[in-house]
């Protein structure tokens, strides 16, 4: 199981002014907080699978008063250089719902 404890992610290619999200792990209970770019403040709660997938839910509140709320599958993928890359499949409900892909990116500083 990868260890997400600590770690910081950002969406791939983003600069530090996009949103990033600092991740905590005790066991297989997975969760962090976001916030910056259009993300004035967001969180998520899920669970780490063996093979290191994460399944959780989220919300989160725009800078434009919107109140979205979801749920993400992301499966890691190692980099050469050691950075985990989460390939995420994202559904978003409610006023605002949504479906897609996106890919954030481990943020070494």
């Amino acid at each position: 199981m990868i260890n997400y404890d600590g770690r910081r992610f950002r969406a791939a290619g983003a600069g530090p002014e996009a949103s990033t999200a600092l991740y905590r792990q005790q066991g297989d209970l997975v969760w962090a907080e976001f916030q910056g770019g259009e993300v004035r403040r967001g969180s998520l709660t899920g669970l780490c699978a063996e093979d290191g997938t994460l399944d959780f839910a989220y919300t989160m509140v725009l800078g434009t008063g919107a109140v979205i709320s979801g749920r993400n599958v992301s499966i890691p993928e190692i980099l050469p250089d050691g950075r985990i890359k989460l390939n995420e499949r994202w559904e978003r409900y409610g006023r605002h719902a949504d479906q897609g892909t996106s890919t954030i990116v481990e943020v070494v500083e």
